[in-house]
């Protein structure tokens, strides 16, 4: 689709805008706003005339609704009118503990408003004038276009960006006359919608590569690479059936020594310089990051030989993430580990074992004897029963390298896949920036929208 610009500019007299069409102005928010103010929160519901409050996370990153639990609150009835909200209205979220978040804005439509509902004091209700469209409003809060100027205009006192009235206010708007303005949202709906649409395609897909990454590496930890393989039953009613040369074995009976890491003053030993000291939230599922591990004096993780690390251990984890395993690189040899659970390597492939847990042929046993509601865990005690379908050595090596293969070639389909939908999200918001701010001109492309 040819995306034609219009016949005149003129200077915005803002650097980073440059030219805008001569019949449009430039104004700061607050000039076409009626309403900016602050949300509510009220006191413990009573089941007696509560209302509803929505927060900031029912506003998804890309200024969506996802209201499955609202918030009732008991509210006075001064609040609640002040806060009540309105079709047209939007909600930006003006503090989060996540930069991603800042500024994220949801437009109140007809189903939102019919819940009667307020929001929340981590909100700003901003209501526009009739100079100036909600949608447009909506599109434009949601792009670059606002966001770095929210970025560069927020002050930082608690170490979170946030955002206020004034802030916001001061946002520079290009605006259309209204007639063009309606075009423009009908045309950003439709042609967002499309790029949408591929988005979601390619959501799909990268799903379906993760649940294919887990049935290729279950698969081959639990039945092996060879299909007509003779079969038994393996003892254990919720497993299934195994090849039949196979053992099933203990994780206590695969490994020599299964410890946990240093537990008590942990933090006592970290220092700025030393050699890795591994926490839980170093290892993700196959890696542990070396990179901004802490650190633990070479002298002091010696003196701890109990949990001293050797390239070749396994390293789980055990509070927060629980089972999420990694084999110990080279570079981590010598250093230490805390409150994760420590596999020594043994006669045994620390690739394949590494596999064996992260499949749900373990996963399913942590989840059995995991406990704590703040924050999931198991013991130790529980790792050292865990079921393992054990192969011969040599058919644990075949299978990691099979496993590796196709996890690589896996990997180079994902990348692809999110490549893919960086570029789309990128289409979609230069397309928005161009069409709010008048680089193209689509007033003669609304009749082929609707065609």
């Amino acid at each position: 689709m040819s995306l034609p610009k219009y016949g005149e500019y003129k200077k915005s007299g803002i650097p980073w805008l440059g030219n805008v069409p001569s019949h449009w102005e430039v104004r700061r928010f607050k000039w076409l706003i009626d309403r900016n103010d602050g949300g509510v929160w009220g006191d413990e519901p009573d089941g007696v005339d509560d209302t509803v409050v929505l927060r900031s996370t029912e506003q998804t990153v890309d200024g969506c609704w996802r209201i499955d639990d609202p918030a009732m609150r008991k509210l006075s009835e001064r609040d609640r009118l002040s806060a009540l909200l309105a079709e047209g209205d939007l909600l930006l979220t003006k503090s989060s503990g996540s930069a991603l978040h800042i500024g994220k804005t949801t437009l109140v439509d007809r189903g939102v408003a019919e819940l009667n509902a307020c929001y929340s004091n981590f909100m700003q209700r901003i209501r526009v004038r009739h100079v100036l469209s909600p949608k447009i409003a909506w599109y434009i809060l949601n792009n670059g276009l606002a966001r770095a100027q929210l970025d560069l205009l927020s002050n930082s006192t608690t170490g979170l960006a946030n955002l206020n009235g004034a802030i916001i206010g001061e946002v520079v708007v290009p605006t259309a006359p209204a007639e063009e303005q309606a075009a423009i949202a009908n045309f950003l709906d439709h042609e967002t919608a499309k790029i949408d649409t591929l988005i979601a395609e390619q959501e799909k897909l990268l799903a379906l590569l993760a649940e294919k990454r887990q049935a290729t590496i279950y698969l081959a930890v639990t039945r092996g690479l060879n299909p007509n393989a003779p079969m038994k039953d393996s003892g254990i009613p919720w497993f299934g059936e195994v090849p039949q040369h196979w053992e099933m074995r203990r994780l206590k009976s695969i490994s020599p020594s299964i410890t946990v890491g240093i537990v008590v003053n942990p933090s006592d030993y970290i220092s700025e310089f030393g050699l890795p000291f591994i926490y839980g939230g170093d290892i993700s599922e196959g890696v542990i990051s070396t990179t901004s591990c802490r650190r633990i004096p070479p002298e002091d993780s010696a003196r701890q030989p109990k949990t001293r690390l050797s390239a070749g251990d396994l390293l789980t984890v055990r509070v927060g993430a629980p089972g999420v395993t990694a084999v110990v690189p080279p570079e981590c040899e010598g250093g230490n580990c805390a409150s994760v659970v420590l596999i020594r390597r043994g006669d045994f492939d620390s690739r394949w074992l590494c596999f064996a847990m992260n499949s749900r042929m373990v996963r399913y046993q942590v989840e059995v004897v995991q406990y704590g509601a703040a924050q999931e865990q198991f013991n130790i005690a529980h790792a050292a029963e865990f079921w393992i379908a054990t192969p011969p050595k040599d058919e644990q090596l075949a299978l990691a390298q099979y496993i590796e293969e196709n996890l690589a070639k896996l990997g180079d389909l994902r990348k692809q896949t999110e490549g893919g939908i960086g570029l789309l999200k990128e289409r979609r918001s230069a397309l928005i920036a161009a069409a709010v701010t008048g680089k193209i001109d689509v007033r003669g492309l609304v009749e082929q929208v609707a065609a």
